[in-house]
């Protein structure tokens, strides 16, 4: 059992983050924040407006900021970005005051709940089952890095994988004041 003040997901785009998230901040009684539409609040732009006018490593120190800045709470359900494990200082400050549920998904799903999806800015050109491969490949070390518990999504709905991870975070995950 890890103790932790909050409960953060981590994950590749299209697994559910968000979903669950939500769901689970209902079930558990933690306040749900889905980081993206948060910094996107924040910053009165969109994920692809802050990539298109500072580029990802602009994008990507906001988010550092503003997840580092989230973890100091406590009682927070939050679902990340997929980059999010990108940044050494989030990995740390993840490990710290978080219980973290890396949540899998296979790319054949990715593509299907993505598919008519325009607003992502790393799935805008190219092949999406080769950037998603690729993404993978360099990511999934990193979520395994922090990661307290392994989830898979693949085929579930949304309430179903809610009330099964609900299930093992009880069994788990013991929520405290501080990390």
């Amino acid at each position: 059992m890890n103790p932790a003040p909050n409960l953060v997901l981590v994950g590749p785009m299209g697994a559910g983050k968000s979903s669950l998230g939500r769901r689970l901040g209902s079930r558990m009684g933690l306040e749900f924040v889905d980081a993206d539409r948060r910094l996107e609040k924040q910053a009165g732009a969109s994920v692809a407006l802050i990539f298109e006018h500072e580029g990802e490593a602009g994008f990507r120190a906001r988010e550092a900021r503003l997840l580092a800045e989230l973890l100091q709470g406590k009682g927070l359900a939050i679902a990340t970005g997929g980059g999010a494990v990108l940044s050494a200082a989030t990995r740390d400050c993840l490990r710290a005051r978080a219980f973290v549920v890396n949540v899998q998904v296979g790319v054949e799903q990715q593509l299907a709940r993505l598919e008519r999806d325009t607003a992502r800015p790393l799935l805008a050109s190219g092949d999406r089952r080769e950037t998603l491969r690729a993404l993978a490949a360099i990511r999934d070390p990193l979520y395994a890095e922090v990661a307290d518990m392994v989830f898979t999504s693949d085929g579930l709905s949304v309430d179903d994988a809610a009330r099964r991870l609900a299930a093992l975070l009880s069994r788990q995950w013991q929520r405290s004041e501080a990390a």
